[in-house]
């Protein structure tokens, strides 16, 4: 799968994407928060998985990628998804889009160092903010 990873469609990158991102962020707000009752781990996980903060992601990493990982971000966001959630902006979902292809592209590959680094990035630069507006 390492070698055909950049084969699969966007959206199927980004299928597998979602569920690698998602499941960062809860291991990340575990480990720096400890034991917090679930419902206020789920508001937070929400708050951070959703499209708005996924389109930042977007706009902060692109230009701290190499070019095939441009390549695979912009290809998730250009897919032609059949749906955009009600509640979410059409732009930032085609970005959110794009970096859970990323994801999934980087997972396929058995990339988790990358993963991790671009991750640690994420947080450092847009999640913590994001997570501490939300814990409000």
């Amino acid at each position: 799968m390492q070698e055909t990873a950049g084969l699969l469609s966007p959206l199927t990158l980004a299928f597998l994407g979602d569920g690698v991102y998602e499941l960062l962020v809860r291991r990340t707000l575990i480990e720096r928060h400890g034991s917090m009752p679930a419902n206020k781990l789920h508001t937070l996980t929400v708050q951070l998985v959703r499209a708005s903060a996924q389109a930042k992601v977007y706009d902060v990493l692109y230009d701290k990628l190499s070019g095939q990982e441009q390549d695979i971000l912009r290809r998730g966001r250009n897919a032609n998804s059949t749906k955009c959630p009600k509640n979410a902006d059409p732009g930032e979902y085609r970005k959110a889009t794009g970096v859970e292809a990323l994801f999934g592209y980087l997972y396929l590959r058995g990339e988790q160092g990358r993963i991790e680094e671009l991750f640690e990035r994420i947080y450092d630069e847009i999640l913590r903010g994001d997570e501490l507006k939300a814990a409000k």
